[in-house]
């Protein structure tokens, strides 16, 4: 049976709440996609994180783009990468295997959204397929810092 996972990550990968502000924002995201209704198959996850970690799209994943130079980089290379730093990424920086370049791999080209974070909420079986942008701010508000969210199929 598949999945889908609606994520909400700060936008800085490294960047982790204060406890207080992390349940305020878990309350508003329960709110916001359907978690408080009666007979609901929501469950929301508070996950953190040691190390960065990845927030992918999983099957809705299309392709990924280099920042630099515009090339297509292989899906397996990004499954290969995940499989080798399950516990977490020590560093961002990574080799472009399309050109070689130096980049950092929270600024690839994700096509559908993929991030890094210390710190997730991910709502299973949301009742919608993403927060509007008002609602995505109300909850950058109660977490104190800037968001953005990940939809992923699994």
């Amino acid at each position: 049976m598949s999945e889908d996972v609606l994520s909400v990550i700060p936008t800085d990968p490294y960047w982790q709440p204060e406890e207080a502000a992390a349940l305020r924002a878990q309350a508003l995201v329960t709110e916001l996609t359907g978690g408080l209704a009666p007979d609901t198959s929501v469950e929301i996850d508070v996950d953190w994180y040691e190390l960065p970690s990845v927030v992918d799209s999983a099957q809705n994943l299309e392709r990924i783009a280099c920042p630099r130079c515009r090339g297509r980089i292989d899906l397996e290379w990004w499954a290969d990468l995940i499989e080798d730093n399950v516990d977490g990424f020590t560093t961002l920086d990574a080799t472009a295997p399309c050109c070689g370049a130096a980049v950092s791999l929270d600024q690839l080209d994700f096509d559908w959204p993929c991030g890094f974070a210390r710190f997730e909420i991910a709502v299973w079986n949301p009742e919608l397929d993403r927060l509007a942008d008002e609602e995505l701010a109300a909850v950058a508000k109660a977490l104190g810092h800037p968001v953005r969210q990940i939809r992923a199929h699994i």
